[in-house]
């Protein structure tokens, strides 16, 4: 068995229902990720992999079980404990990317920083300043700063937006990067180098990749896949078998 401490995430008997359903969407027995993995997560629409995201990310409580990320037990966290937790400990991109279009593109990736303090002081860990750590991750993903960043982020392309989010999650090294469909509207191609992209930070900044797609094609380069069928045991029918511990 593994060593606790060495997850980051661990959920427990975890089951979440809909308010207004009489059936769970998720109904996991076990499920765990090791700190410094990059794990796909992989599951046809509507399967409950957003909802699952959301769980870990304490944006949603479940009704039974308990979530644990990063030695946090999220069942203990009450209004804008969340919040904070969230914004200190995970680097969110999200489908839509969500980026504010009344900021400019470098306004947008420090925005982490001016809620938790935590990432304001590991981005500046090294001696550099808010705006070097900024303008380091959008050459790291590829995008000149002196080209984007005074750029409202409705002008880039929807490439250079995907950067520019993955740039937001990473900026102040949260242990915990989770993307959700971050690829849905790239090519193969650009698919590939953006995944290539994006594990060069990830590894750079010693966080741990929880990585959504609905693609099998990109589970090759990551270190696990997990099919969420596979863990989420609700019955053909919609039921949820009884889980004893």
């Amino acid at each position: 068995m593994a060593d606790a401490a060495a997850k980051i995430v661990d959920l427990d008997h975890v089951q979440y229902t809909w308010p207004g359903e009489a059936n769970a969407v998720l109904n996991i027995p076990g499920f765990s990720i090791n700190r410094g993995e990059r794990v796909f997560l992989r599951g046809p629409s509507g399967s409950g992999k957003t909802t699952l995201l959301s769980l870990i990310a304490a944006v949603l409580s479940p009704q039974t079980g308990r979530i644990v990320v990063d030695d946090v037990d999220l069942g203990t966290l009450r209004g804008g404990q969340k919040d904070q937790f969230r914004v200190d400990r995970i680097g969110l991109v999200f489908q839509q990317f969500n980026l504010l279009p009344f900021l400019s593109v470098r306004d947008n990736i420090l925005l982490p920083c001016r809620f938790s303090k935590n990432r304001r002081n590991e981005a500046c860990r090294n001696g550099a300043s808010l705006v070097e750590e900024s303008d380091r991750l959008l050459q790291a993903m590829n995008l000149a700063p002196s080209d984007v960043n005074n750029k409202p982020v409705t002008s880039l392309s929807v490439g250079q937006q995907q950067r520019v989010a993955v740039a937001r999650a990473l900026i102040g090294r949260p242990p915990l990067i989770i993307a959700d469909e971050p690829t849905s509207a790239l090519d193969s191609d650009t698919q590939q180098a953006f995944i290539e992209l994006l594990f060069n930070e990830v590894k750079a900044a010693r966080s741990t990749l929880l990585f959504v797609s609905h693609d099998a094609s990109l589970a090759s380069t990551f270190d696990r896949r997990v099919d969420l069928p596979d863990i989420n045991i609700i019955t053909g029918s919609g039921t949820v078998p009884a889980v004893s511990k």
